[in-house]
């Protein structure tokens, strides 16, 4: 079958101080694809901004550290890797000086246009949240740091979603919102993904993804209004936090998500189940850092992992929990956990993932491939020093994107785990074996 878009409706709604210098293995040097910057004045306001009142608005200086000069070495390591890797990009000398005297005066300083663009791409390459098969030189960077408004950004995130889909053949892409500054923090997104479904607290369990019953009743108490007829599959609202203007809620257009219906290769009543996905995994809650400069809104996205929907969503109890119903379905016996039964429908929920997104002609990957993939990655030379970019989430954020929180509470910088942990967290996040809330 072909994929298809969801009805149409109208829209209501690094910095770890190392001296060493960072060392890059030689790239290949290609064109940086940078959209230009566009400013505060020409924002667009959207249909479905919903405000909320003063006890839920955010104080500034609670979004950023008041000790958030940037670290000056970590500048210095980035922008030596960059002119490592574009020799043709002007004198390291002078754009040192430059970026000094900016930091001595200003506390911190502004990236060039190609100088993101690299950052960007490398801190996808390297922190573990890029896809293995990604081409990350070609990795599509929107810069847009002068926007700082929640509807400009909200309809942006929406922008990245048209243009990401790509009629199924996904692209990968980042989009770049201002950085903090000293005493200027930048905008905060607290969805984990642009595309969440609401999980709604029922007397007999959870509607929808259990997952999302705090974020859902959180932001149903901050004003949101569900359909009137509730389902499994209700987009949860975009919430965009800004300094000078607290926090938005933002209906997500229909029309911006495509959705694939699931259905299973070999069983032609796993249709009947009514389950499908939303085919870009565009992840918003994670703050983006070069060369000492933290970006907190930089929503970006890769494809799917077939796991990613089927283990971890779908058949988690802790999400959807379809699994004992498709065994049922499947006639095994769930009476006892040595029939392996949790095991033998988790398959076949992943068989249908596969086959339904291949069937509409939708980009995703296989748990295996993509291990293959990771462990080429690690076989092929040592990673890069601890000040490199990277894509991190806090602990605060990962809770306020599953429970919501008090828009006072900070987003301070994650604490960096041992490389041995590191890279069983890798491998479990790609197998979709990582545990709830990890």
């Amino acid at each position: 079958m072909a994929w298809k878009f969801t009805e149409k409706k109208s829209a209501a709604g690094v910095t770890s101080k190392h001296r060493s210098r960072l060392r890059f293995r030689p790239v290949t040097v290609t064109r940086d694809e940078v959209i230009p910057i566009q400013q505060s004045p020409s924002e667009p306001v959207l249909d479905g901004v919903r405000e909320v009142g003063e006890s839920g608005g955010g104080s500034p200086a609670a979004l950023v550290r008041a000790d958030s000069a940037t670290d000056v070495s970590a500048a210095e390591d980035f922008l030596r890797a960059f002119h490592d890797a574009h020799p043709k990009a002007g004198s390291l000398t002078e754009r040192l000086a430059d970026v000094r005297r900016s930091i001595a005066e200003t506390g911190t300083y502004r990236h060039t246009g190609p100088e993101l663009a690299y950052g960007a791409r490398v801190a996808l390459r390297d922190s573990g949240w890029c896809t293995s098969g990604v081409p990350w030189r070609q990795l599509k960077v929107r810069d847009l740091r002068g926007l700082r408004n929640a509807s400009a950004i909200a309809s942006e995130c929406f922008e990245h979603l048209r243009l990401a889909t790509n009629a199924g053949r996904i692209q990968p892409m980042v989009t770049v919102f201002a950085p903090d500054a000293p005493g200027n923090p930048g905008p905060r997104i607290w969805n984990e993904q642009v595309v969440r479904y609401a999980g709604y607290a029922m007397p007999n369990g959870v509607l929808g993804d259990a997952r999302y019953s705090g974020f859902t009743a959180e932001v149903q108490r901050m004003g949101w209004k569900p359909p009137n007829q509730r389902s499994r599959f209700d987009h949860l609202p975009l919430v965009v936090e800004t300094a000078h203007e607290g926090i938005k809620l933002v209906t997500v257009p229909r029309d911006v998500v495509q959705e694939v219906p699931l259905e299973h290769p070999d069983h032609p009543w796993f249709v009947e189940l009514g389950l499908r996905w939303h085919t870009v995994p565009l992840i918003s809650n994670m703050q983006l850092e070069i060369g000492g400069i933290r970006y907190p809104a930089a929503p970006f996205n890769t494809w799917f992992v077939g796991t990613e929907i089927g283990t971890r969503g779908l058949a988690d109890e802790n999400a959807y929990g379809v699994t004992k119903h498709v065994a049922e379905r499947l006639g095994m016996d769930t009476s006892t956990e040595r029939t392996l039964w949790r095991d033998r429908a988790i398959v076949e929920i992943n068989r249908a993932v596969l086959f339904s997104f291949d069937s509409a002609r939708v980009t995703i990957t296989d748990h295996h491939s993509e291990a293959l993939h990771r462990l080429a990655w690690l076989r092929s030379g040592p990673r890069t020093s601890a000040s490199r970019p990277m894509f991190s989430v806090s602990k605060e954020a990962s809770q306020r994107a599953r429970r919501g929180a008090p828009s006072d509470l900070p987003s301070p910088e994650p604490k960096r785990r041992p490389r041995y942990d590191e890279l069983a967290r890798l491998n479990r996040r790609c197998l979709g074996t990582e545990p709830f809330g990890e």
